[in-house]
């Protein structure tokens, strides 16, 4: 089952255990795929965020909605694209019904009545 949660970061975990309590702030290297740590002394240390490569983290929103970019838009236009036909057959549909003016104007007050 696909558990839609935060990745967790290794390097802050990698960090704490080198340095402990001697950590004064962290930050995220995106670019690099590392945790980055400003120490008590001023010296800089880094740890990587993964732990292998190939290793195959949690799904995310994010890595769901890009992944599946491609079908969700094929859902989308598909929808549009019949909401249209069934707007199209309803309104030939009331235009059909020959002259009659109320059962035109009932056809298109319907929906103003429908909970």
């Amino acid at each position: 089952m696909i558990s839609l949660q935060r990745r967790q970061l290794v390097g802050h975990d990698i960090l704490l255990a080198r340095h402990g309590n001697h950590i004064c702030s962290m930050r995220v290297d995106h670019g690099n795929g590392r945790v980055v740590a400003l120490l008590d002394d001023g010296s800089v240390d880094s740890a990587p965020n993964l732990i292998s490569p190939d290793l195959r983290l949690p799904e995310t929103i994010r890595s769901v909605l890009r992944e599946d970019r491609k079908f969700f838009g094929a859902v989308a236009g598909v929808s549009v694209v019949l909401g249209g036909l069934f707007f199209a057959a309803y309104a030939g549909l009331a235009g059909s019904l020959g002259g009659d003016a109320e059962v035109s104007e009932l056809m298109m007050a319907f929906s103003a009545y429908t909970y």
